[in-house]
């Protein structure tokens, strides 16, 4: 019952931040008109994603609805079967299933996923993404912290299993 505190919460809070950024930005935005923020690093730039990630996926059209929503379905499943102690990977899911259902709904209301968030580094990258998109990665990384913490803390303890065996024999 105690990861419910963070999945209700979290998915919450990503669906309303994204959601209302989204709508501010439809509705004082011109496509492709920026606001400078922390220039030349960071503006505000509304642009339409009809892709994945990245111009990913551009030709998926709909399909991306077909697909989204089976992924959507593991993310939860995943969520429902994290260890009950797996605090970091039940908020790294809930972020990612957050993220994903606010992408979504760009989808079904518009045919598109409206991004904003301009992210430029000199001659090295030029990319526009929004907050459900920073939701998944930053979820994903949690997520993946946490796999590598468990999978070290396994390891670790069956490298001592045969320490304490043989220090338990010998203090018999």
């Amino acid at each position: 019952m105690m990861r419910w505190r963070w999945f209700v919460p979290i998915v919450s809070l990503v669906l309303l931040l994204d959601q209302i950024s989204k709508n501010w930005i439809l509705a004082n935005l011109e496509l492709y008109e920026s606001i400078p923020v922390l220039p030349p690093f960071v503006q505000i730039t509304r642009s339409y994603n009809t892709g994945i990630a990245f111009g990913i996926g551009d030709s998926l059209g709909n399909w991306y609805v077909l697909l989204i929503i089976p992924i959507c379905l593991v993310v939860f499943y995943l969520f429902l079967n994290a260890p009950a102690h797996a605090t970091t990977q039940q908020i790294g899911l809930s972020l990612v299933l957050g993220g994903a259902v606010g992408n979504l709904i760009d989808r079904l209301q518009h045919g598109v996923v409206i991004d904003f968030v301009h992210l430029i580094l000199p001659d090295v990258i030029s990319n526009v993404s929004n907050f459900a998109d920073h939701a998944i990665v930053i979820g994903a990384l949690l997520v993946l912290f946490d796999n590598i913490r468990q999978e070290r803390a396994i390891r670790r303890a069956k490298a001592a299993e045969p320490a304490q065996v043989i220090g338990h024999e010998m203090g018999e």
